[in-house]
């Protein structure tokens, strides 16, 4: 697989990564610890070498497990986390914490679940109203000198915060949603990283899976799977964004490529440091997403898409309320 760099950081990794999340957390029931650490290596052994996690994912599970796959090829791989949250006491309610002392406790952990010294990737996952961003960025300066850590990146933050933590400590890489049918990065986003140097790494790239083709409106989704309270996943807004379903499976099969390929390589097509991280539990999905990064699009194939786009009205909130809220600052 072709590599990309991260911004102007140096950072170079395959063009599309293994976001670990889905293995451990949010889409039901957590995957067998030894068929997710397969499937970790086998996305490994089909090139990839950027992996993503978070102590939140579990919470600590699911780094427990990336730590366990990429040990063996420790040395070959790109491994990305995020610390912003302490757990109440079901271990499991999420409180945004980024004290700088909370931030130290929560790398040390990280260190030892991953079973490595040192974390290539280190991102704030929510904005902290309470934690002056220049603290943040200062203390995780403070840790890539003391050699714990090596970049520092900004999960679903604003375009000040953006530019506040970069002037204390470079940002390498924002993560935050961007699909097909969540675009709105594209509007202040993508600018300001472009005008900084910054690396932009989608999650959700599949929008949740809705983007597949295999999710429609008679779709139910378990409790303990995060969609169940996005209100872009009600029955009624399903059955009202089944028309940028359908138009991306017309366009897919024109390109002998499935939808999930097209989604992926319109990502890929928009800007050469844009790095997407989709998810999956299943080895078959793995091998069609990471398939999109030898589907080429040409300006015609583009004009089409952005045609067909332009043609749909996205119903429904990405988020809840309380979700919501902790975006974008």
């Amino acid at each position: 697989m072709n590599k990309r760099q991260l911004g102007n950081s140096g950072l170079e990794v395959s063009a599309i990564g293994l976001g670990c999340m889905g293995l451990s957390h949010g889409y039901g029931p957590a995957t067998d610890r030894t068929r997710a650490v397969e499937l970790i290596r086998a996305a490994f052994d089909q090139g990839v070498t950027f992996f993503d996690t978070a102590e939140v994912y579990g919470p600590y599970l699911n780094e427990e497990v990336v730590g366990e796959a990429l040990a063996p090829i420790r040395n070959q791989v790109v491994i990305a986390t995020k610390f912003g949250f302490t757990f109440g006491d079901d271990g499991k309610q999420q409180i945004l914490n980024s004290r700088p002392d909370h931030i130290r406790w929560a790398v040390d952990g990280m260190l030892k679940r991953l079973k490595t010294d040192v974390i290539d990737l280190l991102y704030q996952h929510r904005v902290d109203p309470d934690v002056p961003i220049e603290e943040v960025a200062g203390t995780v300066k403070a840790l890539i000198a003391e050699g714990k850590v090596k970049h520092f990146g900004l999960s679903e933050a604003g375009e000040q915060t953006i530019r506040r933590a970069h002037a204390v400590q470079p940002v390498t890489a924002l993560q935050s949603e961007y699909s097909m049918w969540w675009r709105e990065p594209e509007e202040r986003i993508l600018p300001t990283l472009e005008a900084l140097g910054i690396g932009f790494v989608p999650f959700s790239p599949l929008g949740k899976g809705f983007l597949t083709g295999a999710i429609d409106k008679n779709a139910t989704f378990g409790k303990d799977d995060f969609r169940s309270v996005v209100p872009r996943f009600t029955p009624e807004a399903l059955q009202a964004n089944q028309a940028l379903v359908d138009a991306l499976g017309e366009i897919a099969r024109g390109k002998d490529a499935t939808s999930a390929q097209i989604a992926l390589a319109w990502l890929l097509a928009q800007k050469p440091w844009i790095v997407p991280i989709p998810g999956t539990t299943k080895l078959h999905r793995l091998d069609e997403n990471l398939g999109a990064a030898a589907v080429e699009l040409s300006d015609s194939d583009l004009q089409h898409i952005d045609q067909a786009l332009a043609n749909v009205e996205i119903q429904g909130d990405r988020y809840p309320a309380a979700l919501k809220a902790r975006v974008g600052r």
